[in-house]
């Protein structure tokens, strides 16, 4: 029996930086009903109240949502007000290297866009992450920009040579994301696992970069049952199918 549903956030529950559709926060919202429910995403925890919870219900059922904000070395939970339990930043010395690092391998790999939107480069305390044309860059020239992912796998190969020590994931539509070693979904499963006394046999994860190299993959290695999506819609799909099953039981 299912016991915990986890959820990335950016191009599975809503496009890259955007809200929650209608039809998706209804869904979550009926999910919370029954069953207890995690995202976990690279993004900042600002990302999480524009992107997620500007769009759900403001009820009791937020009491069965945890949220952990860039790969969960940040853990919210909810009773009657979101609480922080712990975050686990960076030091100022390993976001300089960070930040100079991912400066570096965008020039040699050729990658500095001539229009940005926002920081590329963004300090979010336990995790630095680059986003290639700025934090606020307009959802269609992101999703134009690396759909297949070789501009960030190029920009990644030259990182892993400047910063072996460090865990390096891409994610979103034109993000790469840097932690500490061994900080990626898999880690925030465990935290998730620990936290709530959830076995890793009672959850399911949900996420559209289910590949080698994604940041969704760790928490298919990790043994979760994973289901891969490749957007919203494909979600909604998901959402309904349990809630189907969940509703036979």
């Amino acid at each position: 029996m299912k016991k915990l549903i986890v959820f990335d956030l950016d191009g599975t529950l809503a496009p890259s930086k955007s809200s929650l559709a209608p039809q998706t926060a209804a869904l979550l919202h009926d999910l919370l009903g029954i069953i207890k429910v995690a995202v976990i995403s690279g993004g900042a925890w600002l990302q999480f109240e524009n992107q997620l919870l500007a769009d759900l219900p403001q009820d009791d059922r937020l009491a069965n949502l945890s949220l952990l904000p860039t790969c969960g070395t940040k853990f919210f939970q909810y009773n009657g007000k979101w609480a922080e339990l712990y975050s686990e930043d960076l030091t100022a010395e390993q976001i300089k290297k960070i930040t100079d690092s991912l400066d570096q391998a965008a020039r040699e790999a050729g990658y500095q866009a001539s229009k940005v939107w926002g920081e590329v480069i963004e300090n979010r305390g336990s995790q630095v992450t680059f986003s290639a044309l700025g934090q606020q860059a307009p959802l269609a020239e992101k999703e134009k920009w690396d759909p297949d992912f070789a501009k960030r796998k190029k920009i990644t190969a030259i990182l892993e040579t400047l910063i072996p020590e460090f865990s390096i994931r891409m994610g979103g539509a034109t993000s790469i994301d840097v932690t500490r070693p061994g900080i990626d979904k898999a880690y925030g499963i465990g935290k998730l696992r620990d936290t709530l006394h959830v076995s890793l046999k009672e959850m399911v994860y949900i996420g559209d970069a289910l590949f080698p190299g994604g940041n969704d993959y760790p928490a298919e290695q990790a043994g979760v049952v994973s289901i891969p999506v490749k957007g919203p819609d494909d979600t909604n799909v998901v959402i309904r199918t349990i809630l189907a099953c969940l509703g036979d039981k």
